[in-house]
Protein backbone atom coordinates (compact mmCIF):
# COMPACT_ATOMS: atom_id res chain seq x y z
CA UNK A 1 0.00 0.00 0.00
CA UNK A 2 1.16 3.15 -1.27
CA UNK A 3 1.64 5.94 1.41
CA UNK A 4 2.94 9.73 1.91
CA UNK A 5 3.39 11.00 5.49
CA UNK A 6 4.50 14.45 5.99
CA UNK A 7 5.21 15.96 9.37
CA UNK A 8 7.50 18.98 10.27
CA UNK A 9 4.37 21.82 9.24
CA UNK A 10 4.29 24.54 12.30
CA UNK A 11 4.00 27.84 13.19
CA UNK A 12 7.33 30.40 12.82
CA UNK A 13 8.32 33.47 12.67
CA UNK A 14 9.19 35.48 9.51
CA UNK A 15 13.03 35.18 8.60
CA UNK A 16 12.86 31.40 10.57
CA UNK A 17 13.64 28.26 9.28
CA UNK A 18 11.21 24.43 9.55
CA UNK A 19 12.15 21.26 7.27
CA UNK A 20 9.33 19.08 6.23
CA UNK A 21 9.50 15.39 6.00
CA UNK A 22 7.70 12.96 3.55
CA UNK A 23 8.10 9.55 4.75
CA UNK A 24 6.83 6.77 2.09
CA UNK A 25 6.24 3.42 1.95
CA UNK A 26 4.91 1.35 -0.61
CA UNK A 27 7.46 1.73 -3.26
CA UNK A 28 11.18 3.45 -3.19
CA UNK A 29 11.69 7.25 -3.80
CA UNK A 30 14.57 6.92 -5.65
CA UNK A 31 13.34 5.68 -8.66
CA UNK A 32 10.07 8.11 -8.83
CA UNK A 33 10.20 12.13 -9.09
CA UNK A 34 8.94 13.51 -6.05
CA UNK A 35 7.98 16.85 -5.54
CA UNK A 36 6.20 19.65 -2.39
CA UNK A 37 3.34 21.40 -3.25
CA UNK A 38 1.57 24.21 -1.29
CA UNK A 39 -2.36 25.17 -1.46
CA UNK A 40 -2.68 28.61 0.55
CA UNK A 41 -6.57 29.71 1.83
CA UNK A 42 -8.75 30.32 -1.63
CA UNK A 43 -5.72 29.89 -3.71
CA UNK A 44 -4.72 27.00 -6.33
CA UNK A 45 -2.14 24.40 -5.22
CA UNK A 46 1.55 25.10 -6.87
CA UNK A 47 4.18 23.46 -7.12
CA UNK A 48 7.12 24.32 -5.11
CA UNK A 49 10.07 21.78 -5.74
CA UNK A 50 10.77 18.60 -7.15
CA UNK A 51 13.34 16.50 -7.00
CA UNK A 52 13.97 13.97 -10.32
CA UNK A 53 15.02 9.64 -9.91
CA UNK A 54 18.33 11.09 -11.35
CA UNK A 55 18.53 13.57 -7.94
CA UNK A 56 18.21 16.97 -10.39
CA UNK A 57 15.91 19.58 -8.53
CA UNK A 58 13.56 22.40 -9.95
CA UNK A 59 12.08 25.26 -7.90
CA UNK A 60 9.62 27.65 -7.95
CA UNK A 61 11.02 31.11 -8.64
CA UNK A 62 9.11 31.94 -5.43
CA UNK A 63 11.31 30.04 -3.17
CA UNK A 64 14.61 29.31 -5.16
CA UNK A 65 17.41 30.17 -3.22
CA UNK A 66 15.63 29.68 0.19
CA UNK A 67 14.12 26.16 -0.36
CA UNK A 68 16.19 22.90 -0.69
CA UNK A 69 14.81 19.92 -1.41
CA UNK A 70 16.29 16.51 -0.71
CA UNK A 71 16.10 12.95 -0.87
CA UNK A 72 17.32 10.13 1.65
CA UNK A 73 17.12 7.06 0.07
CA UNK A 74 18.46 4.83 3.29
CA UNK A 75 14.80 6.35 5.03
CA UNK A 76 12.90 6.48 1.97
CA UNK A 77 11.93 9.98 2.85
CA UNK A 78 11.97 13.47 1.14
CA UNK A 79 12.64 16.81 2.41
CA UNK A 80 12.22 20.16 1.81
CA UNK A 81 14.20 22.22 4.13
CA UNK A 82 12.72 26.24 4.12
CA UNK A 83 14.96 28.87 5.11
CA UNK A 84 14.11 32.77 5.33
CA UNK A 85 10.28 31.88 5.72
CA UNK A 86 7.64 34.81 5.04
CA UNK A 87 4.26 35.45 5.42
CA UNK A 88 3.25 34.60 2.00
CA UNK A 89 4.76 31.01 2.43
CA UNK A 90 1.89 30.28 4.77
CA UNK A 91 0.17 27.60 3.20
CA UNK A 92 -0.45 23.34 3.79
CA UNK A 93 2.53 21.96 2.16
CA UNK A 94 1.77 18.16 0.61
CA UNK A 95 4.01 15.54 -0.74
CA UNK A 96 3.45 14.11 -4.39
CA UNK A 97 4.78 11.17 -6.23
CA UNK A 98 3.99 10.21 -9.77
CA UNK A 99 4.47 6.18 -8.82
CA UNK A 100 1.68 4.92 -10.76
CA UNK A 101 -0.01 7.78 -12.07
CA UNK A 102 0.30 9.70 -8.62
CA UNK A 103 -0.21 9.86 -4.42
CA UNK A 104 -0.69 12.49 -2.52
CA UNK A 105 0.26 12.35 1.39
CA UNK A 106 -2.56 14.26 4.03
CA UNK A 107 -0.87 17.37 4.08
CA UNK A 108 1.53 19.32 6.61
CA UNK A 109 0.49 23.35 7.53
CA UNK A 110 3.26 25.85 7.71
CA UNK A 111 1.90 28.91 9.13
CA UNK A 112 4.47 31.83 9.25
CA UNK A 113 3.88 35.30 11.33
CA UNK A 114 4.87 37.18 13.77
Amino acid sequence: QVQLVESGGGLVQPGGSLRLSCAASGFAVRFYAMSWYRQAPGKERELVAAISAGGSTNYADSVKGRFTISRDNAKNTVYLRMNNLKPEDTAVYYCNTIYRGGYWGQGTQVTVSS
